[in-house]
């Protein structure tokens, strides 16, 4: 989803949140929807698990089989401590408007809870873990040879960027963030770019080569030398999407998720991805799957991104996709960004993150996955941060037997 970084005090453990209106999807209805940022935590809980009853979604359609996903014998029962208080699981989830979280400990279920009216089999929207999604997806991709390499510049796809400040900037800088194309991500100015991108109307025609978005991109000037400077950029992670597309060649990326990833991993129910304005699945938003189904795209990873002994990704592409990619200025600052991918500042796993509280965390040394869905009240907050880090480090603490 469109997204603005914000950084969580150095007691929260580094971890950076994205935000974002909603202003480029697809809505069912003909009349205009609120901005998701607005939404009243009554519509959160109605929506969150049922998007596709707001905007128009593709289908990540399941296969015949589901991965085991087995509970382990013993349940851990973690305490939670934050801000001098303690707090049992229930009641810290209750308090935090907290939908679901699971720990898999060794491929085994350790900690599963649900609350605020969530049931095992409902999805929930997720919002910007859906870029970690896309992030395998071009990795999937250059395995297939749809995309050669993520040096190939992006215009080798989209030549709609031709002469604009995205020439001769390759895949990877666009998938880091740190293509040198001018930016802001004021969403209080209603005139930041953030908040003009994708505001106008598809006017019919190729998805593509017509989409608001893409059009908006065209126009945008450059502002350092292409891998230089780190900026936190809504649009291009929606124009990750195009690129995949194009380079699918208008396969939808939903059929190409469930192809590569949904049914041969297992997963155990049909996932949703939200659309923009021109039909196309978003690169940067808003893909909606049960708590069980997030925990096993966290096993895909750990497992190096192999399917029953076959590689689905481009050799080397989970350690890289993983890895803080940016450059020394921005490390020098704390900044830690992957493929799409957040790479934790202290060195220990990575995640895939999104607004109002979502979070896939995983920890490789330690054979461990956790996810966290909420709804929580504010889409970026520094306290939620550090509530969230607490939950996720306590659990963490208690599988690994502390």
């Amino acid at each position: 989803m469109p997204s603005i970084a914000i950084r969580i005090a150095a007691a929260a453990g580094g971890l950076l949140l994205a935000a974002s209106p909603a202003i480029a999807q697809k809505a069912v209805g003909p009349g205009p929807v609120a901005s998701i940022l607005t939404w009243t935590q009554k519509q959160q809980l109605e929506r969150y698990p049922a998007i596709e009853k707001t905007y128009q979604v593709g289908t990540i359609a399941k296969g015949a089989n589901v991965r085991p996903l087995p509970a382990a014998a013993t349940q851990i029962d973690p305490k939670i401590t934050h801000n001098g208080r303690n707090y049992g699981i229930e009641r810290f989830m209750a308090d935090n408007r907290i939908s679901g979280v699971i720990a898999v400990k060794d491929g085994e279920v350790v900690l599963e809870k649900y609350a605020l009216g969530r049931k095992p089999e409902d999805r929930w929207t997720t919002f910007s873990v859906a870029k970690s999604l896309t992030s395998i997806l071009i990795g999937a991709a250059i395995k297939d040879g749809w995309i050669d390499s993520v040096y190939d510049p992006i215009t080798k796809y989209l030549p709609e960027l031709n002469g604009t400040a995205y020439e001769d900037v390759s895949l990877r800088r666009l998938m880091t963030m740190t293509t040198g194309v001018k930016w802001n991500e004021d969403y209080a100015n209603p005139k930041s770019d953030v908040a003009l991108a994708s505001t106008a109307a598809f006017p019919g025609g190729h998805p593509i080569t017509n989409n608001p978005l893409l059009k908006y991109m065209t126009g945008l000037k450059r502002e350092a030398e292409p891998g230089s400077k780190w900026v936190y950029k809504t649009g291009e992670t929606d124009l990750a999407g195009l690129v995949l597309y194009r380079a699918l060649a208008g396969k939808p990326l939903s059929q190409y998720a469930s192809e590569k990833l949904w049914k041969p991993f297992g997963m155990e129910q049909d996932a949703i991805w939200m659309l923009d304005k021109a039909g196309i699945e978003r690169g940067g938003c808003c893909m909606s799957a049960t708590l069980r189904d997030y925990a096993r795209i966290g096993l895909f990873l750990l497992g190096n991104g192999e399917i029953d002994g076959r590689q689905v990704l481009a050799d080397g592409f989970v350690a890289d996709a993983t890895t803080n990619q940016l450059p020394k200025s921005a490390r020098d600052q704390g900044q830690s960004y992957g493929y799409f991918w957040w790479p934790r500042t202290d060195g220990e796993g990575y995640a895939a993150r999104g607004i109002f509280g979502q979070g896939i965390e995983i920890y490789p040394e330690e054979n461990l996955i956790i996810v966290v869905n909420s709804a929580m009240p504010k889409a970026s907050d520094r306290v939620q941060g550090q509530k969230t880090q607490a939950l996720t480090q306590a659990i963490r603490k208690a599988a690994n037997g502390g």
